[in-house]
């Protein structure tokens, strides 16, 4: 069950997070522009056009090697002199007999439609390989283009895109791995964690997380020079507030995952551009499934050493059939529990857990959020409409922020997420005002920024509801 400590932050929050809801439902409500978005149905591409412009506030649950889309890694994979595997459709280094220069692919149309569609869901139908298959391959067929190299250049193109739909922040899930995973490898894990990571810091774990903090200020830098901050600190793509989560790759090997820990905390805590830990890769993987417990139990020891560290998992990315019945029972309320998640990715097996009512209304009270991502939830899960949760995520009144998760391989972006919401579930223009604010309201930023964003949002409403008729 929840900890005194986490019992005491998440009453503070419900009481924030109260008086800032009374707030602007007060703000909110106005039956003239759910008027104008119950016609808009009638016509998704004028829907779209609206949604495009409205402001959507944050994207809290967002991968940036998935946020790219399969041409800017073409375009990439050319300029560093990359090949294709024709019978994989991927690209690899080095290149040698019988492999394709990935320059073909910038004049060969037949080529580069194979890749796109290979790279992301585009044109995907499901057969011998399932969707959810097909988007977890996707990102070793790209993964020769070299990130430490593009993270600057593709978090500026994410940002770019943020902007051009009228959103305020980004949280991007960026970093992981590295020399910690070898770190892990000679440390080994102990029964007892504390003996662990007196081995890990004694092998060179404060150097490891030196070495992650250079690696956000390079991607940093190259993303506002990408974007010309410099000389245009105030265009819409330099206003948004760029943050990132570290990633805990969850299929590796249990000292691995340990060690990679214990970095995200270290690094969280002494880097305030870096605002969670977080756990990724696919969440019904073997190793996934059966060390679930014992990763959430990382999470809870690293949180007593790092109490100020943020903490969003994926949790509940499953579906009847994917796993067997009972390891669609605990996943989520373990995440809130013991793993403290102060927000949820996904959160689609919710009614599968055990007593999903009082798991409701536990992350209610606690103001756990969810993180949303409708179109991965139907290419992945095949989970769409009256079979997605949402609507019960809203009837138990607990928190949802609507997010791309991977627009780049979903082909989609944050307006189709949007629409999506709108024409599934009826949504009024009030509830999508309620969402956009709680992106922000549950976002990790510091209480003096989040403040000013929020104000700005308020702005950005304000113009453009004078200009809906």
């Amino acid at each position: 069950m929840p900890t005194i400590h986490m019992h005491w932050h998440r009453h503070k929050r419900v009481l924030i997070a109260a008086i800032f809801f009374a707030t602007s439902n007060a703000h909110a409500a106005d039956p003239r522009l759910d008027r104008r978005l119950a016609e808009l149905r009638k016509s998704p591409p004028e829907l779209y056009a609206f949604l495009y412009r409205m402001p959507k506030g944050g994207d809290l649950h967002n991968h940036l090697s998935g946020a790219v889309y399969a041409e800017s890694f073409l375009r990439d994979a050319a300029a560093d002199h990359l090949c294709v595997d024709r019978k994989a459709m991927a690209l690899v280094k080095p290149c040698g007999p019988g492999l394709t220069p990935a320059a073909a692919a910038l004049t060969d149309n037949t080529l580069a439609n194979a890749l796109i569609d290979s790279f992301s869901m585009r044109n995907f139908v499901p057969g011998a390989q399932s969707g959810h298959d097909h988007f977890f391959a996707t990102f070793d067929k790209f993964d020769a283009v070299d990130s430490s190299q593009h993270n600057g250049e593709f978090a500026a193109e994410v940002t770019q895109r943020a902007a051009d739909q009228n959103e305020s922040y980004l949280e991007l899930m960026a970093l992981s791995g590295g020399s910690v995973l070898d770190l892990g490898e000679k440390a080994g894990l102990d029964q007892d964690f504390d003996v662990t990571r007196k081995k890990l810091d004694a092998s060179g774990l404060a150097s490891a997380v030196a070495a992650l903090h250079a690696r956000v200020d390079q991607m940093e830098a190259e993303r506002t020079r990408a974007l010309g901050c410099a000389s245009k600190a105030d265009s819409p793509a330099c206003r948004v507030v760029v943050r990132y989560q570290y990633q805990v790759l969850r299929e590796f090997k249990k000292e691995q995952v340990f060690a990679q820990v214990l970095a995200g905390f270290a690094l969280a805590a002494s880097d305030p551009r870096v605002v969670a830990v977080n756990f990724v890769q696919p969440e019904d993987g073997l190793t996934s499934m059966g060390d679930y417990h014992l990763h959430m139990r990382m999470v809870d020891y690293a949180k007593r050493i790092y109490p100020g560290v943020h903490i969003a998992l994926h949790a509940g990315e499953l579906a009847p059939g994917l796993v067997p019945p009972e390891g669609l029972l605990f996943h989520i309320r373990e995440a809130v529990e013991l793993g403290h998640a102060e927000r949820i990715g996904h959160g689609v097996d919710v009614m599968y857990e055990t007593d999903p009512a009082g798991l409701l209304t536990e992350m209610r009270d606690h103001h756990v959020a969810v993180e949303i991502n409708l179109t991965s939830n139907d290419v992945i899960l095949g989970v769409r409409g009256d079979r997605h949760p949402l609507p019960v995520y809203r009837k138990y009144h607990v928190p949802v922020a609507l997010s791309t998760d991977d627009e780049g391989v979903s082909r989609s972006n944050m307006t189709l997420e949007y629409e999506r919401a709108v024409l599934d579930y009826n949504l009024t223009y009030s509830d999508l005002k309620e969402m956009v604010r709680n992106s922000l309201e549950y976002s990790f930023l510091p209480k003096d920024e989040k403040t000013r964003i929020e104000a700005d949002l308020d702005n950005r409403f304000n113009e453009f509801e004078r200009t809906i008729k």
